[in-house]
């Protein structure tokens, strides 16, 4: 294939919920070639915090390049308003001649809603979506979206949907399939959560989401493209189809040293985020999915097995999609990116699943790149964030953004001896996930880590260079004042451009 616009193809794959640390070439026993692969052929990123330890509002500050307070999505169930999300990275390079393409899990609003929005992604919403309709959705001039694409629930029926459903039950075999998608093919000792899906590979959402990646990559392409492939797994329930939920047997993964629940030195909200009463309206649903109580080894060999299985089977379809690249041509003019929304803790400190406590399995995703001037090998541990993606792939474009950002390129430090002071997380949290609320602002640097609840003045601090595992919270102790101070100063350092408070419109 032959362009007159020779500026570089931009192929961005993100998961959802997984640990920066779980890839074979970071030391996991998980299966991942092909992602090992890709970190030897490019740069590993080895500290990325994600903007908030939850999806919508890490979703939102990836796609503007804003903190969630000033795109406003500071909590789950909160939509990100058209007007930002359509001058973010894809709006920007749509208007600077790229092709911008969405395929899989966006999750820009919000899907279960307590009253209709309108919104495509809000599930009663779909339902007005014309069929067969491919975006353009927040800058992104194609769009082939999953709806939700976490099998707690089944996958909505049509009308109700997007394309991954509306393919799904294209073939009439709705009710055979989702019948195998809640069977377990074998027994996990009741671990919560977890089952070994029967639903064949081939009709399962990772499988189509590189299929239509790789049917968008043999396009004739007469311009430059952004393509953001975005997997909804490993995120929980832990429910990898055979075989790959059989790939790693549970009595050979490896887990986590410390995992035993200790407030005794945390910070109140530790043990509040873990034993408050949550809402009536929202209790049966956090008890239920959101909040995993602390499970024994057994069980939490099972989870992590199965979490493993959810990972390589998107590790194989990225591999599919490279592959394909390749064949294509395009492989010598595209960066690639690959990181995560945000992590797990899956089995740090006690805890599985995610929540108010910013240990480095949640919040550090990490990221891998590989692209036309990015170091071969390379491994760089400068405190970058998720949301300085956008304004990389616009460096990389060499376009402006459609609107002022906090994300800073990180072509300096990829390709260069480019550092940082520090980058932040904040999650302004609503009391329906739970039970309190909490206005929790984090700083990680290169070698220290502080969060502090600004509602309560509560905080917690680490030293990650003697204290890897975060068992000693310094933030009290006088002899690390000093240290407290240059963090405080970081986190205080944040543009005043927050909006208020909104209200959500529903859970997720």
């Amino acid at each position: 294939m032959s362009r007159s616009d020779k500026r570089p193809n931009i192929l961005f794959i993100t998961s959802d919920q997984q640990r920066g640390d779980c890839y074979g070439f970071r030391g996991r026993k998980v299966q991942t070639p092909h992602l090992d692969l890709l970190a030897s052929e490019g740069t590993s990123l080895e500290t990325v915090v994600t903007p908030c330890l939850v999806c919508q509002p890490a979703r939102a500050s990836i796609l503007t390049g804003l903190l969630p307070r000033t795109h406003g999505v500071h909590d789950n169930g909160i939509d990100l308003d058209p007007d930002l999300g359509e001058k973010g990275f894809a709006g920007s390079l749509s208007a600077a001649g790229y092709h911008t393409a969405k395929i899989g899990k966006a999750h820009f609003s919000t899907y279960h809603v307590f009253e209709e929005t309108g919104r495509p992604e809000s599930i009663p919403g779909s339902a007005k979506v014309p069929s067969g309709w491919r975006g353009p959705y927040m800058g992104f001039d194609h769009a082939e979206l999953v709806l939700v694409g976490h099998n707690w629930w089944l996958p909505e029926q049509p009308p109700r949907g997007l394309a991954y459903e509306e393919w799904y039950y294209s073939d009439g075999r709705g009710e055979m399939k989702n019948k195998l998608l809640w069977e377990s093919a074998r027994d996990h000792k009741g671990a919560p959560q977890v089952w070994s899906s029967k639903l064949p590979v081939a009709w399962h959402n990772s499988t189509w989401i590189a299929d239509r990646a790789i049917d968008y990559l043999k396009r004739d392409h007469d311009q430059p493209f952004c393509l953001w492939v975005s997997f909804p797994d490993p995120h929980h329930p832990f429910d990898a189809p055979e075989p790959w939920a059989s790939l790693h047997r549970p009595e050979d993964v490896d887990l986590p040293e410390h995992r035993s629940r200790d407030f005794s030195k945390r910070p109140w909200w530790h043990q509040a985020a873990c034993e408050s009463e949550i809402p009536s309206e929202h209790a049966e649903i956090r008890q239920k999915y959101s909040r995993m109580p602390e499970l024994s080894d057994d069980h939490l060999r099972e989870v992590i097995a199965n979490t493993y299985g959810q990972i390589a089977l998107i590790d194989h379809s990225v591999g599919r999609i490279l592959t394909a690249l390749e064949e294509q041509g395009l492989a010598d003019n595209t960066y690639i990116v690959y990181t995560a929304d945000h992590g797990d803790w899956l089995g740090d400190h006690g805890l599985v699943l995610k929540g108010p406590m910013p240990f480095e399995g949640l919040l550090n995703v990490r990221a891998i790149v590989k692209g036309p001037d990015v170091p071969v090998g390379a491994v760089k541990d400068q405190p970058l964030s998720t949301l300085d993606l956008g304004a990389t792939f616009m460096d990389w474009a060499g376009v402006e953004s459609l609107m002022p950002i906090h994300g800073k390129s990180m072509r300096d430090v990829i390709s260069g001896d480019g550092t940082r002071d520090g980058a932040l997380s904040e999650w302004e949290l609503l009391p329906g996930r739970v039970g309190v609320g909490l206005s929790l602002r984090t700083v990680r640097s290169r070698t220290a880590k502080l969060t502090m609840d600004l509602k309560s003045g509560a905080g917690e601090m680490y030293d990650l260079t003697s204290d890897p595992a975060e068992l000693d919270n310094i933030f009290d102790d006088p002899a690390h004042a000093a240290l407290r101070d240059t963090l405080t100063a970081i986190l205080m350092s944040r543009p005043d451009d927050m909006r208020p408070n909104q209200t959500p419109v529903g859970m997720a």
